[in-house]
């Protein structure tokens, strides 16, 4: 059997799933190596517009800089542990201690099978719309499979398997298929990346986007995050993503590498007094790419303790779903160190 989600935006079909963890629509006991779990087997997702790709609601509050960051990180091909461990310092916690991680899912799509898979699949949907053929593969049997006893190869085993993107009617259709995802960890920031990876694409070629769909084959809720789940509502106000990430193959290309050096300069652990505020001036670029920036500087500099840099840079950004969330995420980390300390940074 398999359950449907669907509506227009990430938040309100998130907020569907939590209402069935909520009410054990569908929901089942099982027990998993990290815990004990409720899960909704085959769980058919679909985002109508996939721009609004945030789950504001959740409670706690996402960390936007760090979704942002793991864009950039996934786009540019990286699978370094530092360049995200500087923005979520618990990640090391669930994916292993690096310095690289075996699953990291630009990785693998730029670069693991020996070919830059996102290039191909652009040049053959370029030339051949209709196309049938096109699979994106994160899942490597050769080196993801369990061992013969069941234990896990590896502390970072990919959650998301492929991708099945398609041009239909003028616009690019996402399949994404996932093996275990989290309701409360996992599945906002997949939403994140795989329609951030679907609009990005769509620009290369030119077309618009379609839904987003997503199989998720073990939807889960750890039992420790039940009560995160049960106090997370929908926010009586819509907040709309106004940015659009969709630019020609050349210039998307070069505005993530940008990002990515920009980024690189920023974590650096000595920082020169006055680096970030220069490194949050990007004349010239799109006002979406200078939204991500200004978040990250932001964060880099609130990290710092330089809250006046911090504040004075978001005043920059146009996008009302990132202030949004940057202003939940603030209240989150304002909270007594003691109670930091029991919340997840993702």
């Amino acid at each position: 059997m398999i359950s449907m989600f669907q509506g227009s935006t990430a938040d309100q079909v998130w907020q569907q799933m939590a209402d069935a963890f909520r009410q054990s629509a569908g929901v089942r006991a099982q027990a998993s190596r990290d815990g004990p779990t409720k899960e909704i087997l085959h769980a058919a997702i679909t985002i109508a517009d996939p721009k609004q790709r945030w789950v504001v609601s959740r409670e706690p509050s996402l960390n936007l800089p760090f979704g942002l960051a793991e864009v950039v990180w996934s786009l540019t091909g990286r699978r370094d542990l530092a360049f995200l461990e500087f923005w979520n310092s618990n990640l090391s916690a669930f994916v292993g201690p690096g310095p690289t991680l075996h699953g990291a899912y630009g990785y693998r799509l730029r670069h693991h099978l020996g070919l830059d898979q996102l290039i191909r699949a652009y040049e053959a949907l370029h030339h051949n719309p209709d196309t049938r053929q096109i699979v994106l593969q994160i899942w490597d049997s050769t080196v993801d499979l369990p061992y013969s006893d069941g234990a896990p190869v590896d502390p970072d085993i990919p959650c998301n398997v492929i991708s099945l993107p398609k041009v239909r009617d003028g616009k690019l259709q996402w399949l994404q298929i996932i093996r275990s995802n989290d309701i409360f960890l996992g599945v906002p920031h997949d939403f994140v990346q795989f329609t951030c990876l679907q609009e990005i694409i769509a620009g290369w070629l030119g077309v618009e986007c379609g839904s987003y769909n997503q199989i998720s084959d073990s939807l889960h809720l750890y039992s420790r995050d039940e009560k995160n789940v049960a106090k997370s509502r929908p926010l009586e106000k819509v907040v709309v993503n106004t940015d659009s990430l969709a630019l020609p193959l050349k210039e998307s290309e070069l505005a993530f590498r940008e990002l990515e050096q920009r980024i690189e300069r920023m974590i650096v652990p000595e920082l020169k007094q006055g680096e970030l505020e220069r490194l949050s001036c990007w004349d010239g670029a799109p006002q979406a790419y200078r939204n991500i920036l200004a978040v990250l500087v932001a964060e880099a500099a609130r990290r710092r303790g330089q809250m006046e840099t911090a504040i004075g840079t978001m005043s920059s950004c146009t996008n009302p779903v990132y202030q949004e969330l940057w202003t939940r995420w603030l209240s989150r980390v304002s909270l007594p160190t003691s109670a930091q300390r029991s919340l997840k940074e993702a």
